[in-house]
């Protein structure tokens, strides 16, 4: 959202004003977010794959938070620790990482019908946070 308002700015797309009020908006929406995942004991990588996982409604329904909770945390060690410098370039790596997600989610009751789904979130959420593991 940040990276969209910031390039809406030199097309005169919106006003400074409008700037302003979005930043606001972003700061309280991450200052939420942060207090969620603290409620519900999370890191914020954490709570990056439990909002992949929640988005399906009868996965809320079925496992409960507490169950989304364990499988968040267990899919960013796992995923953390298989990932590689050039991973979301080499379709093996990606393959195997895939093949990881989908045990998680099966050994933990997911949906069966929303997994394929859920794997492609978790992976594309993967992408986004290993930028940061990358620079950690």
């Amino acid at each position: 959202m940040l990276e969209q308002t910031i390039r809406e700015v030199p097309n005169r797309a919106i006003e400074t004003s409008q700037v302003i009020e979005e930043l606001i908006r972003l700061a309280r929406e991450m200052r939420e977010a942060g207090a969620r995942g603290e409620k519900l004991g999370l890191t914020d990588d954490e709570l990056a794959f439990y909002d992949a996982l929640e988005a399906n409604d009868s996965a809320v329904k079925i496992l409960g938070d507490e169950a989304l909770r364990k499988i968040a945390q267990e899919l960013v060690g796992t995923v953390r620790s298989n990932v590689t410098i050039d991973w979301t370039i080499r379709e093996n790596v990606r393959a195997r990482l895939r093949v990881l997600v989908k045990r998680i989610l099966r050994k933990h009751g997911y949906p069966p019908d929303k997994q394929e789904t859920a794997t492609q979130t978790v992976i594309d959420q993967a992408e986004v946070l290993s930028e940061n593991w990358a620079a950690a």
